[in-house]
């Protein structure tokens, strides 16, 4: 095979292994969901095209090894009616990574595989400079480091003290893990410092007496992370995102940046570190015709 034509295969998630003759091929798996009617039509695949093993990646998707060349297009014509499809690889949006969020999680603060289906329609697939990955966290508590890839979001919660209601009974100010909160009972105050409060809602659920509740939910955003050979943690940019469309019209900014500014075979993180997070939070802010 002239490398032209594995290039074709790669970029369809076909990836050829060590062992001559044989590819290992991803599946396109969204926020690591998977009915048991694709996880049949998986195991059934890898039983007829490869050796009866699936390998589980570390972003959740799934690839099935050691199926031969010639087998390839019938292996995908096999899972096409279970809804499973091949993955992607080289300069592209590639699959989403998601917790299961508030539906599932008590944790959960955002719809986490709601929003990643949502990011999966709209850019999977499409090209970009280098690969992009995004991760969807559900909550502070940050399962899906939100910061190791090009794109993140955590789910936030806002506190708002009801003083009417509080008992100053100092929980709130003893269990806040950044030390945001301050009560002053003698002079019938609490402060929260916005600076330092990371939106876990740990001083809402807490609460004996109802003095400190839920303001608002919304979604914060990470950008320029990766990991590999030189990992580089991302950074925070714009205030908290209070809906979908506002995490999804964000998103769509930063890819475009990306795309704007980007070179070849160039990881997001390194074209921020040649433009400045400020131009890409200055980029966005006018995208989304935020303040």
């Amino acid at each position: 095979m002239n490398e032209a034509d594995y290039k074709e295969l790669k970029k369809g998630g076909m990836m050829r292994q060590a062992e001559a003759g044989l590819f290992s091929v991803r599946l396109h798996v969204v926020g690591g969901h998977l009915d048991t009617p694709q996880l049949r039509a998986i195991q059934e695949a890898a039983d007829r095209f490869g050796r009866g093993q699936v390998h589980l990646t570390s972003r959740q998707g799934v690839e099935i090894p050691c199926v031969p060349q010639d087998a390839l297009a019938a292996l995908k014509e096999f899972l096409e009616p279970s809804g499973v499809g091949v993955g992607v690889c080289g300069p592209t949006v590639r699959t989403v990574t998601a917790c299961q969020g508030c539906r599932v999680c008590p944790s959960g603060v955002i719809d986490s595989p709601e929003l990643a289906e949502a990011v999966d329609r709209e850019f999977y697939g499409k090209p970009v400079p280098h690969k992009f990955k995004v991760g969807i966290s559900g909550c502070t508590n940050n399962c899906m480091k939100a910061e190791e890839n090009d794109a993140g979001i955590k789910g936030w919660i806002e506190p708002r003290w009801e003083g009417s209601a509080c008992a100053f009974c100092g929980i709130c100010e003893a269990v806040c893990p950044t030390k945001a909160i301050v009560l002053s009972a003698g002079d019938g105050r609490l402060v929260i410092d916005p600076a330092l409060c990371i939106g876990c809602g740990d001083c809402i659920t807490s609460c004996p007496s109802g003095g400190m509740r839920e303001d608002s939910r919304g979604y914060r955003l990470f950008a320029g992370g990766k990991f590999g050979r030189k990992p580089f943690l991302g950074k925070r940019i714009l205030g908290v995102l209070r809906s979908k469309e506002e995490a999804m019209a964000a998103i769509t900014a930063v890819l475009d940046f990306f795309r704007v500014h980007g070179k070849p075979v160039e990881r997001f993180g390194d074209t921020l570190g040649r433009t400045g997070f400020p131009a890409l939070e200055t980029f966005v802010k006018e995208r989304t015709e935020r303040p």
